[in-house]
């Protein structure tokens, strides 16, 4: 929580100023009785006229002065707030940048979507509401408590005994309100993660007619949601009827014992009116409060929450400067490389050793979850291996300066994400300064020109948000492309081309393949993917059952052999007949 207050360090004379100005406000409210008072006993009762005026002229003043302090207090209020507010998603964005992927995966998207958004907004109108109003309605119940005892003591009494049930009732059903907003928000977490899930799957649902199971899930995780808010609506409704009737019962006291003292000569009639007006303050400013209360609360809550993240700190640590650059010929090896995702119990990968040369051309292939794209991602470090060590270039990943190791790899994701831009910004994200030039170079090679050029404005056509206006197959060339914009010195491509044709994949590998130096890491499902690489890695419940060529796996690799038959069973048939 307290590193959330360097955000507001910024704005020390608007924290000072809305406050202050805001009891200057409240200070005119405290002043009007007084006045009014004056008006009935000197003005009206003493028939001076001029008296009235006067009186009526200082009223004014007041309530100009009071809006005045009020409309600088929102200002100040507002500015320090919005501020806060923004310095604190830029904070949460740029912490969330540096959090590898265990952490990403473990806390989840759809929390961090909410506590970026909802529970900031919470925060900020929290701080508003505490800025302006923290000090002015305790200010106001107890300088009208104050001012009542000034008047009369005997029926500021009834004040004393007002105010402490008044505070009990109100007080109470905040107490038992606080505990839900912080359930409110997991509720809603959850919520938001059942409509991300079921609009980004939305054509699978549909493909499925899943729509009314879908529609019931979602209606439940809303009544959940629903229900803690009508809960606490109905906490909160019961507060004014409760407080009101605490407060007519006090001003009916109020007024009786004021009667009899007006009667008895003890205090004029101007002053009872000043006292009833001194009540109706207390009790509008304690509904107040405690909404107040309620908010600041639902905004501390939020607050703990949006802290959370910020205090989440990534499990990959970088050194300053990377290790020295060793000679070497070796692109990328494994030494005995285990790894499990947290929290999953099992390994996904365990005892991987293999090692690759400058230049080569590595396949990785094996069935549904053997740990293929786990292998890919250990190479950039977007995890860190459990056991073992990952070397690039003859140092070990965990040896590079941040950044640099990517600079080295180009990684092509089984998902194709584009963002909204048009298509020169996407490419320029595998090189900023990169030319034109580069660019219509890196999409000849994958096989992606054509698409371009098909387009309106060409480069600069639009797509729209995660390339919705796109085929997967486009998708998938140009988020090949961007990688090679890069040129990077080691280029992944995890299933990057299982939209694309035999063809347009036969002749993508073949354009890699011309580019000379790099390293192409190619995993894939399909066995013709991979057939044609200098070495194939074959991965089975995350154990590597064999490496080597195409040829030396049929001869030795029972799994391999399995893999490739399943998908060219005529090879199998002629085989067996040729036996």
């Amino acid at each position: 929580m307290k590193r959330l207050t360097r955000y507001l360090t910024q704005y020390k004379k608007e924290i000072v100023l809305a406050p202050g100005l805001k009891l200057a406000e409240a200070l005119m409210d405290l002043l009007s009785p007084l006045v009014v008072a004056a008006i009935i006993n000197k003005g009206i009762g003493g028939g001076n006229r001029g008296f009235v005026v006067l009186c009526f002229v200082c009223l004014m003043a007041f309530g100009i002065l009071g809006m005045a302090f009020s409309f600088a207090a929102q200002w100040f209020a507002a500015k320090a707030s919005v501020g806060f507010a923004a310095k604190l998603r830029q904070a949460l964005m740029e912490h969330i940048q540096t959090l590898s992927y265990t952490e990403i995966d473990s806390v989840g998207t759809d929390t961090l979507i909410t506590r970026m958004t909802s529970d900031v907004n919470q925060v900020q109108n929290g701080l508003n509401l505490a800025l302006r109003l923290l000090l002015r309605s305790p200010f106001i119940v107890f300088g009208a408590v104050i001012m009542a005892f000034t008047i009369d003591v005997k029926s500021a009494l009834i004040f004393a005994m007002a105010l402490p049930v008044l505070s009990a009732v109100v007080f109470g059903i905040m107490y038992r309100s606080i505990p839900l907003h912080a359930k409110s928000q997991k509720a809603l977490d959850r919520l938001l993660g059942k409509t991300r899930e079921n609009l980004g799957g939305a054509r699978v649902i549909r493909a499925f007619c899943r729509e009314e199971d879908e529609i019931r899930e979602f209606d439940e995780a809303n009544e959940a949601v629903n229900k803690l808010n009508l809960f606490v609506g109905r906490l909160s409704a019961f507060m004014n009827p409760a407080t009101y009737l605490i407060i007519n019962v006090a001003t009916m006291l109020l007024i009786h014992v004021g009667a009899i003292r007006v009667n008895a000569g003890h205090i004029s009639q101007g002053d009872l009116v000043a006292l009833y007006n001194y009540m109706a303050q207390i009790v509008i400013e304690l509904i107040k409060l405690a909404s107040l209360i309620i908010s600041i609360n639902k905004a501390l809550a939020c607050a703990r929450r949006v802290s959370a993240v910020l205090d989440t700190e990534t499990s990959m640590r970088y050194p300053e400067r990377s290790a020295p650059f060793v000679e070497t010929d070796s692109a990328v090896c494994f030494r005995d490389v285990s790894f499990s995702y947290k929290d999953s119990g099992d390994n996904a990968v365990e005892h991987i050793s293999f090692e690759t040369r400058k230049g080569e051309t590595i396949g990785i292939i094996g069935g549904t979850g053997s740990g293929k794209s786990t292998v890919a991602n250990l190479i950039p470090r977007f995890y860190d291996a459990t056991e073992g060590s990952v070397t690039v270039n003859g140092v070990d990943v965990k040896d590079y300066a941040e950044g640099e190791l990517n600079s080295l790899i180009g990684v092509v994701p089984q998902s194709a994400l584009l963002f909204k831009g048009s298509i020169r910004e996407n490419l320029l994200w595998g090189k900023s300064d990169a030319p034109d030039e580069a660019l219509w170079e890196a999409l000849e090679t994958a096989q992606a020109k054509e698409i371009v050029l098909g387009k309106p404005d060409e480069l600069d056509f639009t797509i729209e948000q995660g390339g919705k206006n796109l085929s997967g197959g486009q998708r998938q060339r140009l988020t090949i492309a961007r990688a090679l914009v890069k040129k990077p010195e080691i280029l992944i491509l995890d299933d990057s081309a299982s939209a694309l044709d035999f063809a347009t994949d036969l002749r993508l590998r073949r354009a890699i393949a011309s580019l000379g130096d790099m390293t192409v890491f190619i995993v894939s499902q399909r066995a013709s993917g991979v057939k044609h690489a200098d070495r194939i890695l074959v991965l089975d419940d995350g154990k590597l059952a064999g490496q080597g060529t195409h040829g030396e796996l049929m001869a030795s690799c029972e799994v391999y052999r399995q893999i490739y038959y399943s998908q060219f069973p005529e090879e199998k048939e002629a085989v067996g007949g040729e036996a």
